[in-house]
């Protein structure tokens, strides 16, 4: 996001003297995953990023909510809702910012701005692993896979929550990544992984939270329950970790250290009315 600002930024102030000639560029900047292969890269971060660029004036950046988010905390630029915009192959309407041109940096392009910076990860930010099936059954694969995509789906409805995509999560099934690795590849504070397994009419499943920084864990719990019915017990458990989590996460944010004192304040008042949730 700085880098283009401030490419723009440096195409504005070039000497080229016929304005007919100068190439006006547009960009669109998206976060989101994306599918690799040899000489291309495609899916839906792509084709927002696409469709955002056709939004933009000549010479102009748009961003998607998710970009502006993320840095509008961190740098020091004003945007311009667009407001929500229906586009091309995306279901859902995007909502658009223009980063408005006065607030783009100074004319120069200094070498430091090129140079990459460390990322910090959002501040409730979090991967929920692959539950793994310690049954024999293969077919408590399903039910595992099932727990494992409800609370993606849950924690996703918390306010102010990063969560990591299914599809991205479901690339380390199956494989010992330190969960340390996972936090810089993925750019999480939090990493959720269990368990499921079936013993007879029982089953039971296990959840853990751990800090992707330090590798403690921060919060377990265990389930046992009889397998009446598969469904309502999948529901059950989702709810009662997604909403335990709800409270951790926030209780693990407030302890600690920030940039900013005041956000722990905000994290820890908002405690309460999360776990009314």
């Amino acid at each position: 996001m700085q880098f283009a600002a401030l490419w723009r930024s440096s195409v504005r102030c070039s000497t080229v003297s016929q304005t007919e000639r100068r190439i006006r560029f547009r960009i669109g900047i998206n976060l989101g995953d994306v599918i690799v292969e040899e000489h291309d890269i495609f899916g839906d971060g792509v084709n927002v990023a696409a469709r955002l660029e056709g939004l933009a004036e000549p010479g102009g950046i748009c961003v998607s909510r998710m970009v502006r988010d993320n840095v509008r905390d961190k740098l020091d630029y004003t945007f311009q809702d667009l407001s929500e915009q229906q586009v091309k192959n995306i279901a859902r309407p995007v909502r658009v910012y223009a980063l408005r041109p006065e607030t783009a940096p100074a004319q120069t392009m200094p070498a430091a701005a090129l140079t990459p910076q460390a990322v910090v990860a959002p501040r409730l930010s979090i991967v929920v692993l692959p539950f793994a099936n310690l049954s024999n059954d293969p077919e408590q694969q399903y039910f595992a896979d099932g727990i494992t995509e409800d609370l993606t789906t849950d924690l996703s409805r918390i306010p102010h929550m990063f969560v990591i995509s299914r599809n991205t999560a479901f690339s380390y099934q199956g494989k010992r990544v330190e969960t340390k690795q996972i936090g810089r590849e993925l750019r999480v504070r939090y990493v959720l992984e269990g368990s499921v397994r079936r013993l007879g009419d029982r089953v039971r499943v296990n959840a853990q939270l751990i800090d992707a920084e330090s590798d403690a864990h921060l919060w377990a719990e265990r389930f046992d329950r009889d397998i009446d019915d598969l469904f309502a017990l999948q529901d059950e458990i989702t709810t009662r970790i997604a909403i335990a989590l709800n409270v951790e996460l926030i209780a693990a944010e407030a302890a600690r250290p920030s940039e900013i004192s005041t956000r722990s304040t905000s994290f820890s008042a908002r405690g309460p009315h999360s776990q009314s949730r």
